[in-house]
């Protein structure tokens, strides 16, 4: 999704085989490393209940069943939740970088232009790598892309040259503003399949989880 759920900035990655050892690529339609190219479920009637909450037929599932074979004595269940929650990432993200494409955009650009569109004041380069979880370098880079485009201008600190201070043009304003609204009616039509108390339940797990996460991320930092 775009600036990770519409408006907060945050680069999301959804690399290759990120499935927590699953052998999962969640770009793809298929289990990776399977031995016969096959999908989801691979058409062995994986069980429904092969595991802790798990969904029958989901390319985690085949994945998890083969696991289970090869180490019957792991517990799979973290595979189930983390392999899910990358292969969602990476199929969102996909779909909803089409608008992002029309506009010359990639996602990572997207975040920089949004991150300054939703904090509402300048940010140094510094300020923009922390919001959207990104190198300095790689800020630097696609800075210098935004502003060749008239998206992002650059203004000077007066008190110290090393410190610049971004802030949108009126052209990246209008730009983020126009894809935004294209970007949060795909994710309502996406999180249809769920009545509103089951996205209020994975929204409140979810946040649950990543609270948890940041706060280990930020204790291993200090």
């Amino acid at each position: 999704m775009a600036d990770a759920g519409a408006g907060t900035g945050a680069e999301t990655g959804g690399g290759a085989d990120s499935g927590s050892g699953t052998g999962i690529d969640p770009r793809s339609d298929t289990a990776s490393g399977t031995g016969s190219g096959s999908g989801a479920n691979s058409g062995t009637g994986v069980p429904a209940g092969i595991g802790r909450g798990t969904v029958a037929g989901d390319t985690v599932a085949g994945v998890v069943q083969q696991w289970r074979v090869v180490h019957p004595g792991l517990d799979t269940g973290p595979m189930e939740v983390i392999g899910r929650i990358n292969r969602c990432a990476a199929l969102l993200q996909q779909a909803e970088d089409a608008p992002l494409r029309r506009d010359g955009l990639s996602r990572a650009e997207f975040d920089l232009l949004g991150a300054l569109r939703r904090t509402g004041h300048e940010l140094t380069p510094g300020e923009l790598a922390r919001e959207t979880f990104s190198s300095g370098a790689a800020v630097t880079k696609r800075l210098k892309q935004l502003t060749e485009r008239g998206l992002v201008e650059r203004r000077g600190d007066t008190r110290d040259r090393r410190v610049a201070h971004l802030r949108l043009t009126d052209a990246g304003r209008d730009l983020v503003d126009g894809i935004l609204p294209e970007q949060l009616a795909y994710e309502t039509a996406v999180l249809a399949v769920l009545d509103p108390d089951g996205q209020g339940q994975l929204a409140g797990l979810l946040g649950e989880l990543l609270s948890r996460l940041e706060g280990r991320m930020g204790a291993l930092r200090a």
